[in-house]
């Protein structure tokens, strides 16, 4: 088969990583890719933005599925588009897109088909939002409604915190992300994420995983797009993942499909494991950037069938073939980051750190001069490890992470913390 994979973060990496070990596949290319997915596929320097373009190429080199990563794509229609042009896409339409693109739509969902999450208003004013917040006091959850590269979530501890919030998304620190705000109950317990890959009809779950979100160890300092992650997560058990099945994932797959806008490709949802069981704080509409790294990991099975049976309405009969071992990835950012930072550092011992047993590295976002690398991203490096437990798989990938020299990054040096309290308290 002929592929192109949209996108160049480390999420494309490992998609890319997976993709070309399929024997199905004898042509692969990436738009517009990075240094380390150019190791797996052909980088092509087309814009994913111009529809038109991405069509011309796929006709013009025969491709017969196109794989789209990143969320900015897909809420543009780009699935639609390749769709009518009758070029296979994996990802969903534009209008089910809006479960990531849109938080008052997602809200609107769990609303209608009596999914679980929290209380909320939408507000396309700053005074009644702030008036909303005074009445219902803190902690508190701003959201910017549009997308805002995983940063347009503010968790106020305090009334003012809130009314920071509110005043810089409606003063246009996220752009058209914010012109409308959705204000929502905080949900006190543990947070994680719950994959599920969709044809619109039916969902079949992925491994489970958890990710990072806070820049610095101790989960402290600002959100971020997510610092490290580790599968599986011993917070999911057995009667955990039946309840996010039956109670959040196939309502809205039904849900969608009885709106008449069927939901197809990965389905990845936020959720809190509160006191009266799992609620939704979030859908994304694709693989989350750093949980797809270590799912990829785990995953044994061919990826490509999976993606085609997705977009074919073929996955009633599908199953998905998961490692035993567990997975961790530690992202390497750019100090700096989630604020301003330093492009164009060099980075070195990527090729002793890959020596680690077990050790993957994808490239979130770096660039190749003069066959050397260099940093081009605020989140950089994505250095993965498998283990028998989390404790070695964590143990493997900060053994590699030690290797790399670049002084002008950083790292959590404790992802996967919870698991492996839980594994010592296990003895």
């Amino acid at each position: 088969m002929h592929i192109l994979l949209l996108g160049s973060g480390g999420r494309e990496h490992a998609l890319a990583w997976k993709i070309a070990a399929s024997p199905l596949v004898t042509k692969f290319w990436c738009a517009p890719g990075n240094a380390g997915i150019a190791r797996e596929a052909e980088c092509v320097a087309l814009d994913v933005a111009d529809h038109a373009a991405v069509i011309e190429f796929c006709k013009t080199n025969a491709v017969e599925l196109v794989v789209v990563g990143p969320e900015t794509p897909l809420a543009a229609g780009i699935v639609d588009d390749l769709t009518a042009a009758g070029i296979k896409a994996f990802g969903p339409n534009k209008i089910p897109a809006q479960l990531e693109s849109s938080k008052g739509f997602t809200k609107a969902l769990c609303t209608e088909f009596g999914i679980p999450t929290g209380a909320y208003k939408r507000f396309t004013n700053a005074n009644d939002a702030r008036a909303y917040v005074q009445s219902q006091g803190a902690p508190i959850v701003v959201k910017a409604d549009g997308l805002a590269a995983g940063k347009g979530v503010v968790v106020a501890k305090t009334v003012r915190e809130a009314e920071d919030a509110i005043a810089m998304m409606f003063e246009g620190a996220f752009g058209e992300a914010g012109t409308e705000v959705v204000i929502e109950e905080f949900l006190p317990g543990r947070e994680i994420s719950f994959f599920a890959l969709c044809d619109g009809e039916t969902a079949i779950p992925l491994a489970s995983a958890q990710d990072h979100k806070r820049v610095f160890d101790h989960d402290v300092g600002p959100n971020t797009g997510g610092m490290g992650a580790y599968s599986p997560t011993p917070l999911v058990t057995p009667a955990i993942h039946d309840a996010i099945m039956a109670k959040i994932i196939l309502p809205t797959v039904a849900g969608m499909k009885q709106r008449g806008t069927p939901f197809r490709g990965i389905l990845y949802a936020g959720i809190m494991l509160t006191t009266q069981g799992p609620k939704l704080f979030e859908f994304n509409v694709r693989f989350g950037d750093p949980e797809c790294q270590v799912l990829m990991l785990r995953m044994m099975s061919d990826i490509v069938p999976a993606f085609l049976a997705a977009c074919d309405g073929q996955l009633k009969n599908f199953d998905l073939r998961w490692y035993p071992e567990s997975a961790l990835t530690v992202v390497m950012a750019a100090k700096g980051y989630p604020g301003d930072y330093q492009k164009g550092t060099r980075i070195e011992g990527l090729d002793d750190a890959a020596n680690v047993e077990t050790v993957e590295i994808f490239h979130a976002g770096t660039v190749e001069k003069d066959r050397a690398i260099f940093a081009n991203g605020g989140r950089v490096l994505n250095v993965c490890a498998l283990g028998a437990t989390v404790t070695q798989a964590q143990a493997r990938a900060y053994q590699a992470v030690d290797r790399i020299n670049w002084p002008e990054g950083f790292c959590r040096r404790d992802i996967g913390w919870q698991a492996v309290e839980a594994e010592k308290a296990k003895g």
